[in-house]
């Protein structure tokens, strides 16, 4: 595994960003490893698959974690507001970095994620593939 160590600043979009990172590093297959932050505003789709939630106030990062490849992301988010309650789903653009974001992913060299429509749950799935060694 190869690993990839970034820190986001203030006003960056979370999920624009590790979408760049996969474009620009041309991830064929990774893993979200850690992600240790704050963001001012976040945005996530909730477990109906439709709805979109839209929080506007200082959020800490709990956990985000999913899969990457530059073909997609599939990312979920938790966030805890001030009192510690906590919010998460889906991971959607608007997730507004506040002071910082460290994150780290992690790349699978000896595989390949893509990405492709699934009929029965109407979203592009993870399809995967082992390179031959």
């Amino acid at each position: 595994m190869k690993i990839y160590a970034v820190r986001l600043i203030k006003g960056m979009d979370l999920k624009v960003e590790i979408e760049r990172i996969a474009m620009a590093e041309q991830i064929k297959a990774g893993v979200i490893l850690s992600s240790v932050g704050c963001v001012s505003k976040t945005r996530f789709r909730v477990a109906d698959g439709v709805s979109i939630k839209e929080i506007k106030k200082n959020m800490e990062i709990i956990s985000l974690n999913g899969t990457i490849s530059s073909k997609g992301v599939h990312i979920h988010i938790s966030c805890s507001d001030q009192e510690g309650i906590s919010f998460g789903g889906h991971l959607v653009e608007g997730n507004i970095v506040n002071t910082t974001c460290e994150l780290v992913i992690g790349i699978l060299e000896d595989y390949k994620f893509d990405r492709s429509m699934d009929l029965n749950t109407g979203y592009e799935e993870l399809t995967l593939s082992k390179n031959q060694v």
